[in-house]
């Protein structure tokens, strides 16, 4: 079994998909609303983005989040992720997002009222699915709509997902499963939430239950 505790190095990852795209720092940094020496320093691991900053770095790559953070590690067939490991990235909803404003992002004040809020992903490499735990507030502003299907556990605390028009408001020890190509958003509704997103890859090509 491979390190357990090693911090997330996503630079290398993002760099091959720039250059994999041939696009340059300055074009990314057009694309994302990034600082040129900013992306520079998260491609050298010199800095970590907030979960935010990296959605807007994917958006920009033409790819998401989750792809970037997985093409930074190397795949293990078992793999223990220890809960003290790697703290996560920050979600970029508050002193996050200012910090990064010194590198070509403006600050905004109406970011969020959680500073503490922060991503973990909890599946090292490319596989098959992905794992993610949101601890705190969430940008309940960005919708999503993934390929694959995916499921939501809440661990702690209360959160609010809009599915199709509804809001579903789920409690701790609360599922809500969603199916490839739904979109949807969500939001923690209390203090110290604890949601987990289990989700099948994007790259996996699903199949149709023949019986269904």
């Amino acid at each position: 079994m491979e390190d357990e505790t090693s911090e997330r190095r996503i630079g290398a990852g993002i760099r091959r998909r720039r250059r994999a795209l041939d696009l340059t720092l300055a074009e990314v940094a057009a694309r994302s609303g990034l600082s040129s020496p900013f992306l520079s320093q998260i491609e050298n691991d010199r800095a970590r983005p907030s979960m935010r900053s990296l959605q807007r770095v994917a958006d920009a790559l033409d790819t998401t989040a989750v792809q970037l953070l997985a093409a930074g590690e190397t795949p293990r067939r078992v793999d223990i992720v220890r809960a003290d490991a790697d703290p996560g990235l920050d979600a970029g909803l508050g002193s996050g997002v200012e910090a990064e404003a010194d590198a070509g992002v403006e600050a905004r004040a109406d970011s969020g009222p959680d500073p503490t809020a922060r991503v973990r992903p909890l599946v090292r490499g490319q596989h098959q699915m992905h794992a993610l735990e949101f601890t705190g507030d969430h940008d309940a502003e960005r919708a999503f709509r993934h390929r694959n299907d995916e499921l939501m556990y809440v661990a702690d605390g209360a959160a609010e997902v809009e599915v199709d028009g509804r809001t579903h408001r789920l409690g701790r020890g609360d599922t809500l499963y969603l199916t490839g190509g739904v979109e949807h958003r969500w939001r923690a509704v209390e203090a110290g939430t604890r949601v987990l997103v289990v989700a099948v890859a994007d790259h996996v090509e699903a199949v149709v239950d023949p019986l269904g």
